[in-house]
């Protein structure tokens, strides 16, 4: 089969010929229909974001496609059925704190890297071996729908974080990083899922604006300033009431100011879900002070990624039209275009821009 392979950090990936999977009991071959390139794809073909991956292997997080093989284990998926592959494999050995890889793109820790010696190779092929689990069930579509499936990999991700603060329908939440590409995400989920106020903070008038153009009334969008304090006021007075909760998923290269002024926002019993980036290069730490957190019994959870039913609950949303790929534009290449592809990726600033190899 053809695929992309990344063989060295810095250097483009090559388009080429390699071995088809082979199917094992517990896996499901998936014919990769369209496959979504990330926003950052660039930033970890060249190491700058210091990924954990055991080269050369062919990357790509997540797909859309159709089941072209299950194993003697699998009960419901059947030859022909479109699954979107989530990409997030966890070891099957320890239930309480399984080893994960990220397939095709990163490793937590040393046992993350054992099991991504097994699930390397991720999406940009035309074939990808998953574990049965991790073959979400779909919709019937046609080819021409599953590049815009392709954007509940991005939805994913901040979904995580909003299951594990509980986000309940009404509420108000401060989406921190609410401009960026999985911060776009997060306002669209966010408000799929009931939220009464999304308080979107950002720099970046034109993409607050675009928020605002694209949700309606629900999201109410605030300048920042640069001033923690003065922010922190803005945004509790942008509410309708006082912020049952907040999630920040700014990246790496993000101040930790605007974090700390977010997440400070909440009410008494309020929660908060850390998801972002901030700090992995560097920088000040995030701060809080120990009083408030203790006399406002404030909850801070970090969530990396999501539980592993996440996946089957968001095509749920999707398919109750709750949630809609409708505000994703998509743009698509062909494999031989994967170069090409990972940097108009990464020259998109608008957060609902996605770019799609159709396989």
């Amino acid at each position: 089969m053809k695929a992309a392979v990344l063989k060295e950090f810095g250097k483009p990936l090559s388009v080429e010929s390699i071995p088809d999977p082979t199917l094992g009991s517990g896996e499901v071959i998936v014919n990769v229909v369209s496959a979504p390139i990330l926003h950052y794809a660039k930033e970890v073909f060249n190491g700058e974001r210091k990924y954990l991956l055991d080269l050369p292997l062919v990357p790509g997080a997540g797909a859309v496609g159709q089941v072209l093989e299950v194993g003697p284990d699998a009960t419901n998926l059947t030859e022909g059925d479109w699954v979107f592959c989530d990409p997030t494999i966890r070891s099957r050995d320890n239930a309480f704190f399984p080893d994960i890889t990220l397939q095709g793109w990163s490793a937590r820790g040393e046992g993350g890297l054992q099991l991504q010696k097994y699930f390397r190779n991720g999406s940009f092929a035309e074939k990808i071996r998953v574990p049965t689990e991790n073959a979400i069930k779909i919709s019937d579509i046609t080819k021409a729908e599953a590049p815009k499936w392709c954007a509940l990999g991005k939805l994913l991700v901040p979904y995580g974080g909003l299951k594990a603060i509980n986000l309940q329908a009404g509420e108000t939440i401060v989406i921190s990083g609410s401009t960026g590409h999985f911060g776009g995400a997060a306002v669209a989920v966010a408000l799929a899922m009931g939220a009464g106020c999304v308080i979107a903070p950002g720099r970046n008038e034109c993409a607050l604006n675009e928020l605002t153009r694209r949700f309606g009334s629900r999201v109410r969008t605030v300048k920042l300033t640069g001033d923690k304090d003065q922010d922190r006021k803005n945004m509790r007075n942008a509410s309708p009431g006082p912020i049952d909760c907040a999630l920040d998923i700014l990246p790496p290269s993000a101040d930790i100011k605007p974090v700390k002024a977010a997440i400070m926002t909440v009410r008494e019993y309020g929660r908060i879900a850390l998801m972002g980036g901030v700090g992995m290069l560097g920088g000040d730490p995030l701060s809080l002070p120990y009083p408030w957190i203790m006399r406002n019994s404030i909850t801070i959870k970090g969530q990396w990624m999501y539980k592993r039913e996440a996946p089957a609950h968001l095509v749920k949303l999707a398919d109750s039209g709750l949630l809609s790929f409708d505000e994703y534009e998509i743009t698509t290449f062909n494999l031989e275009e994967v170069n090409s592809a990972v940097q108009y990726a990464a020259d998109q600033k608008n957060a609902f821009n996605l770019a799609v190899i159709n396989l």
